[in-house]
């Protein structure tokens, strides 16, 4: 995709998603090669969001990450806060655990939906992936 088009390596393309904005890393991640992926407070499902009972995905879920995220061949960095009272915990884990490159996850003590960018340990933890986790670093 990118490298017919900008004539950009996948080597030098990390994909980076925020919340919902992880819906289309995953997709793109799990059709495309790139160098990484980071997935800051990741969701599932949409409908596991909306109805957190939800335990497998229907036709219907526009955003079925958390069964595209086992195609995805790079390395991935998942950061989720311990609090995040937008997209549970327990979706960061769930996809954490399900990723095949999955490197060392940052839990984020304390952490809610919008505040992780806030605690030293978040850039501390991204600068470590990229300089020393990644193949090419």
């Amino acid at each position: 995709m990118e490298k017919q088009k900008y004539g950009v390596s996948p080597e030098n393309i990390i994909l980076y998603g925020q919340s919902i904005g992880t819906v289309p890393t995953v997709d793109l991640a799990s059709r495309y090669e790139c160098a990484a992926v980071i997935l800051h407070s990741p969701l599932m499902s949409g409908l596991r969001v909306a109805f957190p009972d939800t335990r497998k995905t229907y036709c219907f879920d526009a955003f079925p990450s958390i069964d595209k995220i086992s195609k995805v061949t790079s390395p991935v960095l998942v950061i989720h806060g311990t609090e995040d009272e937008v997209i549970d915990f327990s979706h960061g884990l769930a996809m954490y655990e399900r990723c095949p490159r999955a490197v060392e996850p940052l839990w984020v003590e304390g952490a809610g939906h919008n505040d992780i960018e806030l605690y030293a340990q978040y850039l501390e933890r991204l600068k470590q992936f990229i300089s020393h986790e990644l193949p090419n670093s």
